[in-house]
């Protein structure tokens, strides 16, 4: 009895890939993806810069330094008192404490050096209870030096005419900037000074504004004591006082402290 032969063997044929042309036999297998050799771990993305630093400035240059906090006191009682002297000398008001130490001078010719203290004694206490020991003792110094200043002036420019308009208007000019450079310093001048910067603090109102609202009501209170056109002069002076202020001392545009 005979057994069929058993049938060669074949190779299973390849399945032609699938983007092969008919006929042309499998496709290449393709290559290995290539390995990347280790290396150092990419760095973290870098934290947002501060914003000192976005503005280009280091912040540790932004604090004050003692020296920079005492000549900018002594400039800016210099400049506040010397104005304050120009409307004395021109018997014009303002706003502010400054404006009524100089109506109750007027009216009772107690010298401004003497008045201004006074009239800021309770709003000591409001500094003292808001802004802390701190900005209560530099205001307190600042006040001190503005009334013990407007007795210098009338020694050192003794027979000087002062034009009333010119007056107004310089006196308030210098106020405003030395203002100005005390807010700078975390200081002030007492006062309504102290209540705008409360108000600029929690509201987000600018300090300018704040107080020039104020000193209308205070300006108004003048014509009690003083002739209706001094008044509208010494308005239109204190909007300038108020003006620089308002364009200069706006809540995040200086980071110095």
């Amino acid at each position: 009895m005979t057994h069929p032969a058993p049938e060669p063997h074949r190779e299973p044929e390849a399945t032609p890939h699938r983007d092969a042309a008919p006929g042309t036999g499998p496709a290449p297998a393709p290559d290995p993806a290539p390995t990347s050799a280790p290396g150092p771990a990419a760095d973290p993305e870098p934290s947002a810069p501060p914003l000192g630093a976005m503005n280009g400035v280091d912040q540790a240059l932004q604090k004050h330094s003692w020296i920079e906090d005492v000549w900018g006191m002594l400039t800016g009682t210099f400049l506040a008192s010397l104005g304050l002297y120009l409307l004395r000398e021109a018997l014009a008001v303002t706003g502010g404490t400054a404006g009524l130490g100089l109506l109750l001078s007027y009216a009772s010719d107690i010298p401004v050096a003497v008045m201004f203290p006074l009239v800021n004694i309770p709003f000591f206490a409001l500094a003292l209870w808001k802004k802390g020991w701190s900005f209560t003792l530099r205001t307190i110094i600042a006040v001190l030096l503005v009334s013990a200043l407007t007795l210098l002036h009338p020694v050192m420019l003794a027979g000087v005419d002062v034009d009333p308009v010119y007056g107004t208007f310089t006196g308030n000019l210098l106020a405003g900037v030395g203002l100005l450079i005390l807010f700078r310093h975390r200081s002030s001048l007492g006062g309504i000074n102290i209540l705008a910067l409360l108000v600029q603090e929690r509201l987000g109102w600018s300090a300018g504004y704040v107080q020039m609202g104020i000193d209308v009501l205070i300006i108004v209170a003048a014509l009690t004591v003083s002739p209706w056109p001094s008044v509208l002069l010494s308005a239109a002076g204190a909007v300038v006082l108020n003006l620089i202020l308002a364009l200069n001392h706006r809540p995040g545009r200086y980071t110095g402290y």
